[in-house]
């Protein structure tokens, strides 16, 4: 939890698991005292668009149900349509529950999982059977997260019944805004041994405030922020490198210059 908590943003989420992890605690406390509890879903869907911590997030979940003793390895194993979805009948079965398998005694994240639904004669249904008989079978052993833009993932879960009564738990992951994708950035830069000066600093937050005023669903966050910093450490390199025997503070430091140069360009998403 305290790795939780010192992420960047994500206010609503942190009071969100908080509120799940006292309820478990609560059963987990009646149980042990011999009271009637009421089953627990651990099932969860994540919304909100890409570079918003939706993957840490179920990796800190999936460790913090092993540490509370609901799940025995508490490892998180990630998905997309590709992993689970085979281009012959029959085949796709196979492939999802074999991908269930490596996710035993842990958390299977589903990340787009809406793309898993493209109407009863698509090979995504079949996917869809299997992961929801499989979370029947093995109810005790296996945490489902399934992730994606909040529309889709309602649409996804109103034309899947059997899926929606099955996840309880809705998270929602905002947009970082742009002094927290600043943050990030700086982390990003120190823990990579670099330092951005004050200049550089400001001149980052005007780009991330533009990029956030006018953002849409692609709007990648953290990747936003990590793109932004390689962009300005490709300027620094270019830089320094025709400064004759520089010193350590040129070597790690990224000044306004750098940045400037890539002001106003908006980087992929990936």
């Amino acid at each position: 939890l305290d790795e939780l908590h010192s992420l960047t943003g994500l206010d609503s989420v942190k009071k969100s698991v908080e509120k799940l992890i006292n309820s478990l605690k609560v059963a987990q406390l009646r149980q042990k005292r011999g009271f009637h509890i009421l089953e627990k879903n651990l099932h969860s869907v994540f919304t909100g668009n890409p570079g918003t911590g939706k993957t840490t997030v179920a990796r800190l979940l999936s460790k913090i149900y092993k540490e509370m003793g609901l799940l025995e390895k508490g490892h998180l194993v990630e998905v997309k349509r590709s992993d689970l979805v085979a281009g012959y009948q029959g085949q796709t079965a196979i492939k999802t529950e074999k991908i269930i398998k490596q996710a035993l005694g842990g958390t299977l994240f589903i990340d787009e999982a809406y793309t898993l639904s493209r109407g009863t004669s698509d090979f995504g249904q079949e996917a869809i059977d299997t992961l929801l008989k499989e979370m029947e079978d093995n109810r005790d052993k296996l945490v489902v997260i399934v992730a994606g833009y909040p529309a889709e993932m309602d649409h996804f879960l109103k034309s899947n019944p059997g899926m929606h009564s099955r996840f309880t738990n809705f998270f929602d992951f905002e947009d970082y805004n742009p002094r927290q994708l600043l943050e990030i950035a700086a982390e990003m830069a120190n823990t990579n041994g670099y330092r951005l000066d004050e200049g550089a600093l400001q001149t980052m937050l005007d780009i991330f405030d533009n990029l956030y005023k006018n953002r849409d669903k692609n709007f990648g966050n953290a990747r936003t922020a990590r793109n932004i910093l390689y962009k300005a450490i490709s300027s620094q390199e270019e830089r320094i490198s025709n400064i004759f025997n520089c010193s350590d503070e040129e070597l790690i430091t990224i000044i306004f210059e750098d940045v400037e140069k890539i002001s106003g360009t908006e980087p992929s998403t990936s």
